[in-house]
C-alpha cells in the first residue's frame, strides 16, 4: 500500500516477514524501515484487573550502518529515545482495546534501516496501528499520526532531523476516527493560536492514510479472535452499589486526601469481608468497588457541578514557591501546589560532565539534563527503590522539554547543567509541578533563562454531549477522568504538550478550548513563580565552578594541546584548573579557585598569543651557553637573554647570574625575520633597569 504523505511516499506492506506474529507489517517513508509485530497470549491472564499491554521499540544500529560502542558490541537495555518512543505508541493505542480484554499483547517495533533523515518513531506508531488492524487481536482502530515541524515561519509535515534542529515547533499528534488519541509536542514559546493551527494541519494530514488503512484490513486482515472479555456480575453490582453508594458519598465529603482513602480501603475491606461469605470472589468485589468510585466522582462533577476535593472547575490549589531551600547546592527551588510537592535541584558542571548519547543519527552531546524521581513514601506507600522506570524517564522528558526552550545558548552560558527534580509528595500532576520547581531552581542557580516557565494538566470528565475541562487536575480527577492534558509555557507562548486519553478520541473544538484554558491557568501559576524570583540571579552560588571563555585562534589549537596532549595536560597539571577546547577555537577554564583559573589562563595565554615587543613575561631558564641563556616563556617557546641583557652590571659568566630551573621575569626587546626572540632580565626588573 502506497500513500503520498508529504515529500515521501508511505509504504506499508505485509505478508513477507515475521509470518508467526499475529500481525506483521513494514512500514517504509525514504530509506527508513520499520516491522512492527503484534501478539495476544491465547488465555487471559488469571488474577489480573487490567489489559496487560506491553510496547517495545528497538533501534538497531545495524540500520544506520554502525556497530555499537562499548566493549559487548551489541545492543543493551532500551536507550531513553527507545522509551520515549514506546510510550508515545502505547498512550496512543491504548484507549482502543475493549473494556473487560485481558489476554497479554505485545506490539514491538525494531528499526531495520535508517536513511539519516527521517525518523522512524512515526512509522512505528503507524506500523502498529496497521499490525495490530489486520492481527485476530480485538482493536477499535486504526489510528494514524505525524510529526508536524515549524521551520521559518511555516509549517513542514514530517520534517527531517536537519530541520528539526532549527524548528520552532516538533508536533507529534496521532487520530482516529473520533478524534484526537495523543499529542507530545515541544516547542520554542510557540502562541496558541499557531499551535491549535499546527494541530490542525497534522490532523487534517493523517486522515488519508486511516482510510487506507481500512482498506488494508478488508484486503489483508484476519477475523478477530472470540475472546474472554471479564464482566461483573450483575446482581453482585447491585449488591455492592446498594452497599456501597451512601457510605462512598460521606467518605468523598471527607476534607483530605487521607482520610478518604482510608475510608474507601475500610469500606472495601468490611465488602470483602461480608460478601465472600456469599461465594463473591474478593477480586471481583474490588472491580465493582471501583467501577462504583469512578461513577461516584464522575456524577459529583457532571450533576453537582463540583469537584470531590470543593474546588470549582476552574480553581487551582494552594501554591506555594520557595528558593535557595538547601544551603550547598548550586541552585533550589520548592514548589508545592496543594498535596503535590517538587524538590528541584540545580548542579553547575563544565564540558566534561556533558551527558554523550549515540542514536541512529551517530553521536551528540547534552549539555541540559532534567532527572525526574518518584520514590514511593511520595504517595505515602512502600516499595522497591530501583532505577527509573518508564514513567519517571517519561515525566523528566517532558519536563526537560519544557524548559529547554528557555536555556540559554552554550556561548553565553558554557556551563552543563544538571536539574533533578525530587517528587516528595504527589497527588496530580508531579511533572507539571516539576517544571515549576525547575524554573524556581534554575533562576536561583544564576542560569540566565529567557524566561520562566510554567504548566498546568487539565482533566475531562465527558458523558455523551457535556463535556466538562478540570483546572489542575488531582489524583483521583486523572484516574477516574477521561484526559490527562499537560501544557508548559511562558507568558508569550507554549514549550511542551502532552496529551493522554482514556477515551476513544477528542475533537479539535474541544482542544482548542483546552489550549485557552491552559493559557490562564499557566498565568495564574507564572504570577505565583515570579513573586518568589522574578529574574536569575546575578552571581553564581560560592560553590560552582567559573567559567571563563579564551577566544584563541583556531590554527593554534594544535600548538595549544601539543603532541601527544603533552601542553594541555602540563597546563592542567601546573594550574590545577580544567581546560576544555572547542573546534571554534573557544578555550573553556573552568575551577572552584579563581587563582587556579587565572594561573591556566596565564599558561594558555603564554602559548596561543603572539610574542609581544615590549610585553614582560615569568620564564624559566632552559639552557645556558657562554653568549647567555634560553629562558622558556610559554610551553616550546622560548627567547635568548644574551649575557649583555641579563644585569645592569659587568659579569664575566652566565652563571653568576641565573641557573637552570630558576623563573625570572623577562621582557621581550625583538623578534627577528625568523621568529627568533631576544629577551632583557635587566630591561624586566625596575630596580636594575637604567
Amino acid at each position: 500500500m502506497n500513500i503520498k504523505f508529504g515529500r515521501n511516499d508511505l509504504i506499508i506492506e505485509t505478508g513477507k516477514l515475521a509470518k508467526q506474529a499475529s500481525g506483521s507489517v513494514t512500514v517504509q517513508y525514504g530509506g527508513t524501515v520499520v516491522l512492527v509485530t503484534a501478539c495476544m497470549s491465547k488465555e487471559p491472564r488469571e488474577g489480573r484487573d487490567f489489559f496487560p499491554l506491553t510496547v517495545e521499540y528497538q533501534e538497531k544500529t545495524y540500520a544506520a550502518g554502525r556497530i555499537p560502542g562499548g566493549f559487548f558490541k551489541r545492543e543493551g537495555r532500551p536507550s531513553e529515545s527507545e522509551i520515549l518512543n514506546a510510550r508515545v505508541i502505547d498512550r496512543s493505542i491504548r484507549p482502543l482495546f475493549p473494556k473487560g480484554f485481558l489476554n497479554d499483547v505485545q506490539v514491538m517495533a525494531i528499526v531495520l534501516s535508517s536513511d539519516g533523515e527521517n525518523d522512524p518513531d512515526i512509522l512505528a506508531l503507524i506500523g502498529a496501528s496497521a499490525a495490530l488492524s489486520i492481527s485476530n487481536i480485538p482493536f477499535n482502530g486504526p489510528v494514524a499520526c505525524c510529526r508536524v515541524g515549524r521551520v521559518d515561519g511555516e509549517l513542514v509535515l514530517n520534517p527531517t532531523y536537519a530541520e528539526l534542529e532549527k524548528a520552532e515547533l516538533d508536533l507529534v499528534v496521532a487520530a482516529g476516527a473520533n478524534g484526537v488519541m495523543m499529542i507530545e509536542s515541544r516547542a520554542k514559546e510557540v502562541d496558541e493560536e499557531f499551535y491549535f493551527e499546527a494541530l490542525k494541519f497534522g490532523v487534517d494530514n493523517i486522515q488519508e492514510i486511516l482510510a487506507k488503512q481500512k482498506e488494508f484490513v478488508q484486503k489483508y486482515g484476519k477475523p478477530k479472535a472470540n475472546v474472554i472479555l471479564k464482566k461483573i456480575d450483575p446482581v453482585l453490582a447491585k449488591r455492592i452499589e446498594d452497599l456501597a453508594v451512601e457510605r462512598l458519598k460521606e467518605i468523598y465529603g471527607l476534607s483530605t486526601k487521607e482520610e478518604r482513602e482510608e475510608g474507601v480501603d475500610l469500606l472495601s475491606k468490611e465488602l470483602q469481608q461480608q460478601l465472600t461469605l456469599e461465594g463473591y470472589a474478593a477480586d471481583d468485589i474490588k472491580s465493582v468497588l471501583v467501577d462504583i468510585e469512578k461513577t461516584q466522582v464522575r456524577q459529583k462533577i457532571l450533576r453537582d457541578n463540583i469537584r470531590i476535593d470543593g474546588r470549582e472547575f476552574k480553581q487551582i490549589r494552594p501554591i506555594s514557591c520557595e528558593v535557595s531551600v538547601l544551603p550547598r547546592t548550586h541552585g533550589s527551588g520548592l514548589f508545592t501546589r496543594g498535596q503535590t510537592q517538587s524538590l528541584a535541584i540545580t548542579t553547575l558542571g563544565t564540558g566534561d560532565d556533558e551527558q554523550m548519547i549515540e542514536s541512529l543519527e551517530g553521536e551528540r552531546y547534552k549539555n541540559f539534563m532534567l532527572h525526574y524521581t518518584f520514590p514511593p513514601f511520595s504517595v505515602g506507600e512502600t516499595g522497591p527503590v530501583r532505577g527509573p522506570g518508564r514513567r519517571e524517564i517519561g515525566h523528566g522528558a517532558l519536563a526537560e522539554k519544557a524548559l529547554l526552550a528557555v536555556m540559554p545558548t552554550k556561548d553565553r552560558f558554557p556551563y552543563t547543567v544538571r536539574l533533578v527534580s525530587e517528587i516528595l509528595e504527589s497527588n496530580g500532576s508531579s511533572s507539571m509541578a516539576t517544571v515549576c520547581a525547575g524554573t524556581l531552581s534554575l533562576m536561583d542557580a544564576g542560569v540566565p533563562i529567557t524566561a520562566p516557565v510554567s504548566g498546568v494538566a487539565l482533566g475531562l470528565i465527558k458523558e455523551g454531549s457535556k463535556a466538562i475541562i478540570l483546572s489542575d487536575i488531582a489524583g483521583l480527577e486523572d484516574h477516574f477522568g477521561d484526559m490527562d492534558f499537560k501544557v508548559a509555557g511562558t507568558q508569550k507562548g507554549i514549550t511542551a504538550v502532552q496529551l493522554d486519553l482514556k477515551i476513544e478520541g477528542l475533537s479539535l473544538e474541544l482542544l482548542k478550548e483546552c489550549i485557552a484554558r491552559s493559557k490562564e491557568d499557566r498565568a495564574f501559576i507564572l504570577e505565583k513563580i515570579v513573586t518568589a524570583i522574578n529574574n536569575p540571579r546575578g552571581e553564581l552560588s560560592s560553590y560552582a565552578p567559573r567559567i571563563e571563555v579564551l577566544k584563541i585562534n583556531p590554527e593554534k589549537i594544535g600548538e595549544l594541546i601539543g603532541p601527544g596532549g603533552k601542553n594541555i595536560k602540563k597546563i592542567i597539571a601546573l594550574s590545577g584548573a580544567s581546560v576544555d577546547i572547542e573546534d571554534d577555537g573557544s578555550v573553556l577554564v573552568s575551577s572552584n579557585d579563581p587563582l587556579k583559573s587565572s594561573e591556566a589562563i596565564r599558561l594558555i595565554r603564554g602559548i596561543t598569543d603572539e610574542v609581544e615587543l615590549g610585553r614582560i613575561y615569568t620564564g624559566i631558564v632552559k639552557r645556558i651557553m657562554a653568549f647567555g641563556a634560553f629562558v622558556e616563556i610559554a610551553p616550546n617557546k622560548e627567547g635568548l637573554v644574551r649575557i649583555s641583557e641579563l644585569a645592569n652590571r659587568f659579569i664575566k659568566t652566565v652563571e653568576e647570574e641565573v641557573k637552570i630551573g630558576q623563573e625570572i621575569k623577562v621582557k621581550v626587546i625583538g623578534v627577528d625575520e625568523m621568529g627568533r626572540v631576544n629577551l632583557s632580565k635587566k630591561q624586566a626588573e625596575p630596580n636594575t633597569a637604567k
